[in-house]
Order: C-alpha cells, then structure tokens, then sequence
C-alpha cells in the first residue's frame, strides 16, 4: 500500500513485549500495516499477543531464551512475511548485529542505521563524535580507562567528584560515583564487573560528577533524506540513585526559549554526526548556571515518548514506521511547536516498604483512570498474570494540561483512580512525589528522588 506516495510496509513484526509492543500495534493499524507478535511461553495471555495480526511463541519464559533470541524471532519474521521489524526499546532494540542480521536478510530494521548504533551505542565513542561536533561535554576521559593508574591521573586533572561509566548498556547499570582516590579504585572494579556481566564488555570510562545537576533529554527525528529536526525536550530529573526515571514532563520548565533551542540545535548536531536516521533521544545534564553538557544518545523510541507526543501533537512511532519506509519527513523545524504540558508516571508492581521489590502474580482487577486529558499506555487487564521474568511496570499514565500546575493536579486526581487488586504497586510512592513541595515547585536535581527516599526510610 502507499501513504503520501511512499511505498509502506504490509506486515511489521514486533520484536518485544509489553505496552511498548502494544503501542506499536496501534500505530502500524492507524497505518493500515499487519502486525505480528513474538511471545515468550509466559507472555501468551499477554494483550499485545491479542491486539496482533499473528502470533509467534519464539521459546521459553527467560529472556534470553525468547525476547533475546535472535535465530529464532528471525525464523518469525521470514515465516509470516514480515518485510520489517521494530524492536520496542530494550532486549534488542540497541544491539546493532540484530539491525544488521534484519537488512541483510531484507527486512527493514526500524531505527538508525548500523554504524550510527554502534557509533552511539559506545559512549565512550559517543562523547568522542559529539565533542568533535561541537556539542558540548563534561570534562573527563579521551576514550576508554586502561588502568588503576589512567583513572588516578584523570581524576586528579578534573576533580573530584567523578563517576565511572560503563562504555555498553544502558539503564543505570555500570556506573558509580567517587568522591575519592578509594572510591575511585573501588567503584572502576565493581562498574567494569557489573558491565561485563551485564553486557558482555567491562569497558569503562571517567567523567566529572556534577553534584547539583538536572537530567534533560531532547527528541529528535531523522529521515533517510537528509532532514533532521528536534522535538525538544524532556525533563527526566526525578529518578533513583540508580538512575531509574520514575517521573517525566514535557516540557522541562527550567529551560528558557534560548535554551531550548542551542539544546536541541546540539541534538540534532550529534545526530548528523553519525548519519542518524529514525527517532532517537540525545541526553543533557544540565546545571542551575544554565549549562548544559552531552551525556548519551539512546537509538531507539524512550519510554517516556508520549509526553513529547502530547505537547507536540506528532506520534513518534508511527513516523518511526514512516522514515523506515522511506517517507521523507514533512515536518520542518519551524513547524514544530510545544502547547501545554505533559507528565508521566510509571506505574509498577512494586512494594515501596521492602525495597521496591518487584512482585508477579495474578491482578484480580485492574482498573485504569480516564478522561479528558488522560492517556494510559499498558499490557495489563483484570485478570491478567504478571509474570516474574521481565520488568514490573504495569502501565505509564500520562496527563496533559495547559500548565505545569493543572497538570500536577490533573496527574493526582488519575493517580487516585488507579485500582490494581492482587499486587503491590509503587502509586502511593508516586503520589507522595507529586504532593512534595519541591516537586511542585521545581527545586528539584537528581537529588531529588534519593534524599525523598531516605527521608521516607525507603
């Protein structure tokens, strides 16, 4: 079929799971595209696999065995005629060997080119690209740590406090913060063990730690014509000291138009860099003096895209489907405007009094809010079986009112309908955020969320 005189795709695998593999349903139907789900054994009753075209179990509960398998969502994809795949974010929606095993067997890969995921995928390599670019970065280390004696060196030119990055991955994981030549050497052993464990490369380098910081993103899409324009930003500041964003906004009040603009002019500039195509998300830290440093890129659709949505009126993954068809973008920069604002909360099966720990299980009832305003994007459903393999997120709400205030309100009020029966679940934490003076006030840094935490005892 065609939109706009562009050849569009007729049948989109989904490689994922969850609400994200959901909200691709959704945007492939507007688009008129079939639709196929994998599956693990554990996710069969799952509402993506209901939503779906087809369905393909691709092999047991564990990760590694079906979301993460390769040959066998491959053998899936040729098997039902799948002329294109998109990988939701996570399991292997950054891994640029499956990107390069989907082209080659010519079914279109939804998301960047190859050499822009490799190229971004290794932050080390990132910063170097960006740096060159004219983005701005914090001062830190020229490529990877080599040695005890490379990290002492860099740490004693630039100051402490410094944090220790892992190269690979994502999600928090890889990174720890030093404030002396101790936890210098402590924190390089433990981030270079958890990165290898969890990504197969212990790969490690050094930054500043800026203590008082915020942690802004900015949205960007690129056609495979040459045209690349910004969506502005996102403010991701309330997270854990594991860098787990909990709550989002859009867009972020700390930014002024100036701001705004040189930010996601630097955004786009490491998004041409290296020949980015498709959405992607360039991540700031930002000071309270206004500036503003490269940190990541991240090569795939954000959980938190629907706030951008909701202040831009632009559905970010049916143009990621579009700009894999080939369509050239027909939004300019000019065209692009932000009205009202946007909050999302994460809701999760988790117990906030043990540690957050993560539960599965049966939900006797599952009741979402609505209403004007109001969008709630998830798998779940009164009867549906958590299963204990994956992650507990349960359901993004997300609010949109005219202002930052009437949004805060609007997102309590929808906090206050959610019903969940038969799991422990994180709404009241979530409530407590909204309620605390500074987060409505907006003094808030990463700080934030920890120092909350212990205040709570959490």
């Amino acid at each position: 079929m065609e939109i706009d005189g562009t050849l569009m795709f007729k049948k989109v695998l989904i490689a994922n799971r969850g609400e994200i593999a959901v909200r691709v349903i959704r945007a492939c139907r507007e688009l008129g595209v079939a639709t196929v789900a994998i599956h693990s054994d554990a996710d069969t009753d799952s509402l993506h696999v209901r939503l779906a075209d087809e369905a393909v179990c691709v092999g047991p509960a564990a990760s590694k065995d079906s979301y993460l398998n390769i040959p066998n969502i491959v053998a899936a994809a040729r098997n039902t005629g799948a002329d294109a795949v998109h990988p939701g974010y996570g399991f292997l929606s950054e891994m640029a060997s499956f990107a390069e095993i989907c082209n080659a067997i010519g079914v279109k890969f939804i998301g960047p080119p190859v050499a822009a995921i490799e190229q971004m995928g290794d932050k080390a390599t990132a910063r170097e690209t960006s740096l060159a670019a004219g983005v701005p970065t914090v001062p830190g280390s020229d490529g990877l740590l080599t040695s005890d004696e490379d990290a002492r060196r860099i740490a004693g030119v630039i100051g402490y406090p410094v944090v220790v990055k892992a190269t690979a991955g994502g999600g928090g994981r890889g990174i720890r913060v030093a404030w002396s030549e101790e936890e210098l050497l402590k924190g390089l052993k433990v981030a270079q063990a958890e990165a290898e464990a969890a990504f197969g490369n212990a790969g490690v380098y050094l930054e500043k730690y800026i203590t008082d910081m915020r942690h802004i993103e900015v949205q960007i899409l690129a056609d495979e014509h040459g045209n690349v324009i910004h969506l502005g930003e996102r403010e991701c500041t309330v997270q854990t000291v594991r860098h787990q964003k909990v709550v989002e906004e859009a867009p972020s009040v700390s930014l002024t138009p100036e701001q705004r603009s040189a930010m996601g002019d630097a955004a786009v500039r490491a998004a041409k860099a290296v020949g980015y195509t498709n959405a992607g998300t360039v991540e700031f830290i930002y000071t309270p003096n206004g500036e503003f440093y490269f940190m990541e890129m991240n090569t795939r659709i954000q959980v938190e895209h629907p706030v951008t949505e909701a202040v831009t009126g632009i559905d970010l993954v049916k143009w990621q489907i579009r700009i894999a068809a080939g369509e050239t973008l027909t939004i300019a920069q000019d065209d692009v405007s932000w009205n009202g604002h946007s909050i999302e909360c994460r809701v999760t099966a988790q117990n906030p009094s043990k540690g957050f720990a993560p539960s599965a299980g049966k939900m006797a009832s599952f009741i979402m809010p609505g209403g004007l305003g109001i969008r709630v994007d998830s798998q779940c459903y009164s009867g549906y079986t958590v299963p204990p393999y994956y992650d507990s997120n349960l359901a993004k709400l997300i609010v949109w009112a005219p202002s930052r205030e009437e949004a805060i309100i609007r997102m309590e009020c929808a906090l206050s309908e959610v019903t969940v029966e038969g799991l422990p679940t994180n709404v009241s934490f979530l409530k407590t955020i909204l309620e605390d003076d500074r987060y409505r006030t907006n003094a808030i840094s990463t700080k934030f969320l920890p120092t909350l935490m212990d205040e709570l005892g959490l």
